[in-house]
């Protein structure tokens, strides 16, 4: 997808997978800005989904790109990527960030998901 490194970071459950909290992911989110928001726009495999914003959709619906988080809490995308935790030379998203997001949407997967990320902020890391 060529997206540069200091224009994305992963987001959702991304970081928790990166942080060892989660063993698998359903799909990936990525929040984009500059160059990577607009290779992204411009890739041919791309396929594009009008809601609050865009979100373009990669291999189904495996990867998909935003330019602004609009799945709950007032995130900024420039803070979000420039504050991103880097593991293995992608930035994902601080857990924190993703911990009041979750705590917002509130669902049955995210209830699980705060415990989980609570106890490792806490010190205790829990797989």
């Amino acid at each position: 997808m060529n997206l540069p490194l200091n224009d994305f970071a992963i987001f959702g459950s991304g970081p928790m997978f990166a942080h060892g909290l989660k063993k698998q992911l359903r799909d990936i989110d990525v929040i984009a800005r500059g160059k990577a928001w607009e290779n992204a726009l411009n890739h041919k495999d791309k396929e594009k989904v009008w809601s609050n914003g865009t979100v373009i959709n990669f291999y189904g619906q495996g990867i998909q790109v935003v330019r602004t988080w609009m799945y709950g809490g007032n995130f900024k995308t420039d803070e979000l990527i420039d504050n991103a935790d880097v593991v293995e030379g992608i930035r994902f998203v601080k857990l924190e960030c993703v911990l009041a997001y979750k705590r917002e949407m509130g669902r049955l997967k995210d209830k699980r998901h705060i415990k989980v990320i609570e106890k490792y902020l806490n010190g205790v890391r829990q797989i």
